[in-house]
């Protein structure tokens, strides 16, 4: 573990991660597609459409910390009562992707620049929709995924009444689990613990 040229200490030694997990299981990055199977991933930065316009994961794979993982599952539980489930967009982000979408953002309202690092870097952030469990289908939310629009605010108001319903069963639920929602992006939420947990620069593959 190391300072980067940003002032920022970033783990980018697998075997350093597994080192602290092995001292802390806390700390470990968990599969949510194993951890909640009937979670639907659209893991929109392994394709093109994204804000780069380009794929920017090798694998469309989802993955948080194991306190925030197991938070998310009590959400999915809450959902599937109501008929309703999950869309993960995105969860672990990689330093360096973070570092690729500032860059090309340059608006720290919607890239965390790299001298801060995000909290998708520490595992501990998940963007997300939902989807009706019957039939699969997305329910109307504000915006699509990364959207940068007025539209995208939390509280932005002059929508339709059920996007404004679906927005709150959202929001509830996942406030219910202590999530935090990021007001300038109606998917995105913050673990509380997030302070806990180490900055990552490990791709998909390696974990």
């Amino acid at each position: 573990m190391a300072i980067n040229s940003f002032g920022v200490t970033v783990i980018s030694s697998v075997q350093e991660y597994r080192q602290r997990v092995a001292h802390n299981p806390e700390r470990e990055l968990v599969d949510l597609a194993r951890l909640i199977p009937d979670l639907v991933l659209d893991i929109r930065y392994a394709t093109a459409r994204n804000l780069l316009g380009k794929p920017v994961y090798k694998q469309a794979r989802a993955f948080l910390r194991r306190p925030v993982a197991e938070a998310l599952r009590r959400v999915q539980e809450a959902l599937r009562r109501l008929g309703l489930g999950l869309c993960v967009y995105d969860a672990y982000r990689p330093y360096s992707t973070t570092v690729q979408f500032f860059e090309h953002v340059r608006d720290e309202k919607f890239a965390a620049p790299p001298w801060r690092g995000s909290r998708h870097n520490r595992g501990c952030s998940v963007d997300v929709g939902l989807v009706e469990r019957s039939t699969g289908h997305h329910l109307p939310l504000p915006t699509d995924f990364d959207e940068l629009t007025p539209a995208a605010n939390s509280r932005y108001t002059n929508l339709p009444p059920h996007v404004l319903f679906n927005r709150s069963i959202l929001l509830a639920a996942m406030k219910r689990q202590g999530f935090v929602n990021y007001v300038d992006e109606w998917w995105h939420y913050d673990h509380p613990r997030w302070a806990d947990f180490d900055l990552l620069d490990l791709p998909f593959e390696e974990l």
